[in-house]
């Protein structure tokens, strides 16, 4: 059990699992700095808490600060992208720019969010480009790589989803139904607590952890 105090970065500190992220990793005592990466600084201070304001299409021109571990969580929907490729920029281009940028800052164990479903060969457009991104994650040579694969998200977001609203609600409702199921639907603050639980115990190589066992990790 290492007995040093890391420094994590943390890519998407805005959305849903990021932010229960970045609060579960500023209050743990085995953290000793968290820097955070997005487009635009968070309303957030913390004495742990460094915030990095960068531009994901080109943060190949940024040097990040070094680091043990890289907590990626970032990720949008084609709704809010707007088409295809901008939803790739995001889910697949950003996520490797800065698992490239995180390896060569040193970081050790990559830390990602995907989805429940990711499959380079999907049919569906979603699952094919978290399945990419996975794919070639996976090719990087990072000494641990977690990938979180979490069903459908619930927890309060800061913009409007009415037709993903409704679905919570309903899944809210069915909750006992959907118990024994893998695929249940997970609070995002339960998914963020997985990954900070995955980190600290990371083994080597590669390893997926789907819903259901989120679940029970983050508990």
């Amino acid at each position: 059990m290492e007995t040093q105090k890391r420094t994590a970065l943390v890519a998407g500190a805005s959305g849903l699992v990021g932010g229960h992220l970045l609060d579960t990793l500023l209050g743990d005592e085995r953290y000793q700095q968290v820097h955070s990466l997005g487009r635009r600084p968070l309303p957030k201070q913390h004495p742990k808490l460094a915030q990095h304001t960068v531009d994901f299409a080109r943060l190949e021109d940024s040097a990040l600060p070094a680091a043990q571990d890289a907590f990626c969580c970032l990720g949008t929907t084609l709704k809010k992208a707007g088409s295809q490729e901008a939803f790739r920029a995001v889910d697949h281009d950003a996520v490797l720019a800065f698992a490239q940028a995180a390896k060569k800052a040193g970081v050790q164990r990559f830390l990602v969010v995907t989805a429940l479903g990711a499959n380079p060969r999907s049919r569906v457009f979603y699952n094919r480009v978290k399945g990419e991104v996975e794919q070639a994650l996976a090719g990087m040579g990072f000494e641990s790589l977690i990938i979180a694969q979490p069903s459908l998200l619930l927890g309060a977001r800061a913009e409007s989803r009415p037709g993903e609203h409704a679905a919570i609600i309903a899944s809210r409702l069915l909750a006992p139904l959907l118990r024994p199921l893998a695929s249940r639907p997970i609070e995002a603050r339960t998914v963020a607590r997985a990954m900070a639980a995955l980190a600290l115990e990371a083994p080597k190589g590669t390893r997926v952890v789907p819903s259901g066992e989120l679940q029970k990790l983050g508990r």
